[in-house]
């Protein structure tokens, strides 16, 4: 909808998420005043692998961009530089030379695959084979040893495409985040860059010198030369060169998506703990400094700038909305994810079913990737709604046991959980998130937190605004959601959760 305000510069911000691509216009008071958006095409070409056509990744971000290109054109309103989010561990690989478009102009190169998407399983033979350096990998890089990280997507990619070692030893093969991926493409290949938050999501960033480790370098046998640049969340990534409509535009911050939301909610207190509701979920909290290693939950860098680098700890669910997504298309639904809410809706509860999404393994807290989807407790009076409102509460179960699990390392009560992302705006859903957990749920006022993140810091980088702080204390709108069950209600449907979870999490010879 048009802004009915005089605009004066934007800020144009670009999230490329797993399922669509936007994009916002963000003005001087840190407001949207233009949203656009594309689907993009999961594939899955085999049990287990999950992949996007990088290609048409860049096609939509063309088509968002433009479109919010018309809208300031047409606003007489200048934008004044880009801003990225992006889906995180989704690994990609491509030529260093570019192709050549039918209209003569140079791109990036061609890729040489599929992206390889963060919920794919394809590395877990990969990382059953160096589990003994599990440990190590860990406190290095923060991360525990899973197929979610890019290394392992790109170390496997090597493994079944032996030739291609030689060349991106060579430097003809260039390896990135989807980050990296559109700044390429944004620059016309004159930028092969990541910044801290994508880079940190690796497993081949050093946490203490934020550089490339060579050890893990070395263990996922990957070439430095093929790897990108790194730098600083919010700053310069070049200028755009590849769309006419923003040629000349300078690229002002990249970030990567959960870590944007987390700044766009505008609280920066240690203990702050923010949850995002998408195909998967990401809960995050900053701490003071770099904690020491641990177990249940990764270390990450939430955002950085030319001056300092913010750490946090982090908890990644791999099927969430994914989940109601796939009992949808189970159930044979002509709209799998909004068909399915509005089913679970029609009944007041499970009735007893529990559903644990585990089809791609479980990550935080548990990071069991042998564990498999459980349907239990199913009796002959359940209908297909039950099953459905068991894939809706299964949403806020597996938030609630991250949630809990921050608790535990915090060693302290976090007093609310604040939340983003498209699913957060069901009001049902936030209420059974506040009464899982027994405490108040604060919903940001708009959804697209992460584009909204990541133009904060772009903002920041031109001098928009001193701090995050300064921007932030003007955007306050949330929806509160306070717990309205008892606790004995509480803990007992998180008792039937977990032991749902024990059982999800059984192998062949436990069960047998």
């Amino acid at each position: 909808m048009p802004d009915a305000r005089i605009l004066s510069a934007l800020i144009l911000s670009i999230d490329q998420g797993t399922t669509n691509t936007k994009a916002v216009l963000v003005d001087r008071h840190g407001s949207v005043v233009f949203r656009a958006a594309r689907t993009i095409t999961l594939l899955q070409p085999q049990p287990g692998f999950i992949e996007q056509d990088p290609l048409e990744i860049w096609q939509s971000v063309c088509a968002v961009a433009r479109d919010a290109a018309k809208y300031a054109q047409k606003q007489d309103a200048p934008i004044a530089g880009i801003a990225i989010s992006n889906q995180r561990e989704t690994a990609l690989a491509w030529e260093s030379l570019p192709r050549v478009l039918s209209a003569g102009a140079s791109a990036v190169g061609e890729p040489v695959c599929n992206a390889i998407s963060w919920q794919c399983r394809r590395s877990s033979s990969f990382c059953d084979r160096i589990s003994e350096h599990a440990d190590k990998i860990r406190k290095v890089t923060g991360l525990p040893l899973d197929p979610l990280v890019s290394a392992s997507k790109w170390a496997w990619l090597f493994e079944s495409r032996p030739e291609l070692v030689a060349r991106a030893q060579r430097g003809e093969i260039k390896l990135g985040t989807v980050d990296t991926w559109i700044l390429a493409n944004l620059t016309s290949n004159q930028v092969q860059a990541t910044d801290h938050t994508n880079a940190s999501r690796t497993a081949l960033l050093n946490l203490e010198t934020l550089d490339w480790d060579e050890e893990m370098l070395a263990l996922f046998a990957i070439p430095r030369v093929a790897l990108p640049a790194i730098l600083p969340s919010s700053g310069t990534f070049g200028i755009c060169t590849a769309i006419p409509e923003l040629a000349g535009v300078p690229i002002v911050a990249a970030i990567g998506d959960s870590h944007a939301a987390l700044a766009g909610h505008g609280q920066y207190t240690p203990g702050t703990i923010k949850a995002t509701y998408g195909t998967g979920s990401s809960l995050m909290t900053l701490t003071s400094g770099l904690t020491a290693s641990l177990d249940l939950l990764a270390r990450t860098v939430a955002w950085s700038t030319r001056d300092a680098v913010q750490f946090a700890l982090e908890g990644n669910i791999a099927m969430t909305g994914s989940a109601v997504q796939w009992v949808g298309e189970f159930l044979n639904l002509p709209n799998p994810t909004a068909d399915t809410v509005a089913l679970a809706e029609t009944v007041p509860d499970a009735a007893g079913v529990v559903f644990v999404p585990a089809m791609v393994g479980l990550g935080a807290p548990h990071w069991d990737k042998h564990a498999r989807g459980a349907i239990l407790n199913l009796e002959r009076s359940h209908t297909a709604a039950h099953l459905a409102r068991a894939a809706f509460d299964a949403i806020a179960f597996q938030i609630a046991d991250v949630f809990l699990a921050m608790e535990t390392v915090a060693a302290l009560e976090l007093p609310v959980l604040l939340c983003d992302g498209g699913a957060s705006r069901n009001d049902r859903l936030m209420q059974l998130q506040a009464n899982i957990l027994m405490r108040p749920v604060h919903r940001a006022g708009d959804e697209e937190l992460s584009a909204i993140g990541a133009a904060w810091l772009g903002g920041l980088a031109i001098g928009w605004w001193s701090s995050l702080g300064d921007i932030a204390a003007s955007h306050e709108s949330t929806s509160i959601f306070m717990p309205a069950i008892s606790l004995a209600e509480s803990k007992a449907q998180r008792a039937n959760w977990e032991l749902a979870v024990r059982r999800a999490r059984l192998t062949a010879e436990d069960a047998s």
